[in-house]
């Protein structure tokens, strides 16, 4: 009885040592990650997501240099211009999301000369979004008109074989939503 006791104890033990070796070990990592991250990346995220860099994910962080997702609004400034009675065109995208990752490049040109200020909401960063905005997929825009939704577009520039929409879309989006 005395053997299997301190069996069970070492075993334990053991357990208990691997959890502890592996805290460790995930504190080191994140402690390189935030190491890692220069003061101009954190000058950025904070402009960008008004957070340091080490709270965002990494796909954002890579994305955060990029000038075809400059136009970012945060989800206080989101609900803020929509209870104001704001008329606007939010773009719905996920960092990882390849079908954004091809339209965006493509749509903002257009957005631009449409003279539209088409702000950027990024669902992989805000993922309580999806509910409190009604997204479905993304990409989607989404025009406001006196903070109320008029017009929705889901999906996607038409690449590699998918299905989705032409530039021509998206121009007749914004010329139709600024009619209303």
């Amino acid at each position: 009885m005395k053997k299997l006791l301190i069996y069970l104890g070492i075993i334990v033990g053991l357990f208990v040592l691997l959890f502890i070796v592996n805290h460790q070990s995930e504190k080191t990592k994140e402690q390189a990650r935030v190491s890692q991250i220069d003061p101009a990346m954190n000058d950025k995220s904070k402009q960008l997501y008004g957070v340091e860099a080490v709270k965002l994910r990494p796909e954002t962080l890579a994305q955060l240099g990029d000038a075809n997702y400059q136009n970012i609004i945060k989800t206080a400034d989101l609900k803020s211009d929509l209870s104001a009675k704001k008329d606007m065109f939010v773009y719905y995208f996920q960092t990882t999301c390849p079908h954004c990752i091809a339209t965006t490049p493509i749509l903002n040109p257009i957005a631009k000369t449409a003279g539209v200020d088409l702000k950027q909401f990024n669902l992989w960063e805000y993922e309580a979004g999806w509910n409190e905005f009604n997204i479905k997929a993304t990409p989607t825009i989404i025009y406001y008109k006196g903070g109320k939704e008029v017009l929705r577009m889901e999906g996607g520039i038409s690449h590699d074989g998918q299905p989705g929409y032409s530039a021509d879309d998206f121009k007749k989006f914004f010329e139709e939503a600024k009619k209303k």
